[in-house]
């Protein structure tokens, strides 16, 4: 298994996953093992940020006072377009089935992926 190279969790502006060179199956969160097959021959992609909406939800109270300034807040569920699904922060308007691209924005002090409608 290679080492992830840098991405949003790091400061990157990037979204990496994984993708099991024995099975094929791909996998947003970084593991040492394939979790479809078990195996251990991962290679680690980077996504184009382009998706579709799968679901989203209006955060309108402020979970921790970093966050207050933030509130109306959307977070989604994103399938992205290399086939596995992420939450991230995202338009207030974006609604279910929405084609979504991520850009990178500041939030409660960190980089995090942000989705926009596609034009």
């Amino acid at each position: 298994m290679s080492e992830p190279p840098a991405d949003w969790t790091k400061g990157e502006e990037a979204i990496t996953y994984q993708a099991c060179t024995s099975c094929g199956h791909v996998q947003y969160f970084h593991r040492a093992f394939c979790a479809a097959c078990g195996e251990s021959d991962l290679r680690v992609l980077r996504a184009s940020g382009k998706g579709r909406v799968y679901a989203a939800s209006l955060v309108c109270r402020a979970a921790a006072p970093e966050t207050r300034a933030h509130v109306p807040y959307n977070i989604l569920l994103v399938d992205c377009a290399e086939g596995f699904r992420m939450m991230a922060h995202g338009e207030n308007d974006l609604a279910i089935g929405d084609s979504v691209i991520a850009s990178f924005r500041p939030f409660a002090g960190k980089l995090v992926p942000f989705f926009a409608r596609t034009k």
